[in-house]
């Protein structure tokens, strides 16, 4: 099977039925989700366990990401998609170029479910994201009521000003 193929397969599997998804960045502000997945609904708050926020990508222009990191957490607001808003996110999170797609189980609303989520394929370096990226994201934080301490961990880090336990 060539890799155009493979695609085509993903992208009939996820027409076949509405899924969850975890947004972590961006995604978390409600006013470009309308604009971007008009019949996407919000579902719950949730927490990733054991991962950490962190931008990737040139300064300036770098954009959010997670990856495992015990005893850190990433605050997330889950979203029911319809497949045209998958296919919309798809195109802006620049699938599967940009972004890969990941299945991840987590408590929501009292219940262990599985959802989708977008992580940054490797080969990205750490930078610090532009300051109208920051302010989307940090919108999206406001709105849920998230308390901000990972996006600043993450910001900080980008910058250069913060290091974790392990030097990173």
């Amino acid at each position: 099977m060539t890799e155009q193929e493979a695609m085509r397969e993903v992208r009939q599997m996820s027409k076949a039925r509405k899924r969850l998804y975890i947004a972590y960045g961006s995604n978390l502000n409600l006013e470009q989700m309308a604009r971007r997945c008009p019949t996407a609904k919000e579902v719950g708050t949730a927490v990733l366990k054991d991962y950490r926020l962190l931008f990737r990508g040139g300064n300036g222009s770098a954009v959010a990401t997670v990856e495992p990191s015990c005893g850190d957490s990433v605050p997330v607001l889950v979203w029911e998609l319809q497949p045209l808003d998958e296919d919309s996110l798809d195109r802006y999170e620049g699938w599967p170029h940009l972004y890969r797609k990941e299945s991840m189980h987590i408590r929501l609303n009292g219940k262990t479910v599985s959802a989708m989520i977008y992580i940054m394929n490797e080969g990205y370096q750490e930078g610090a994201p532009s300051v109208d990226y920051f302010y989307t994201i940090l919108t999206g934080y406001n709105s849920a009521g998230f308390d901000t301490d990972a996006l600043s961990k993450a910001v900080l880090k980008s910058m250069g000003k913060g290091r974790d336990q392990y030097g990173r």
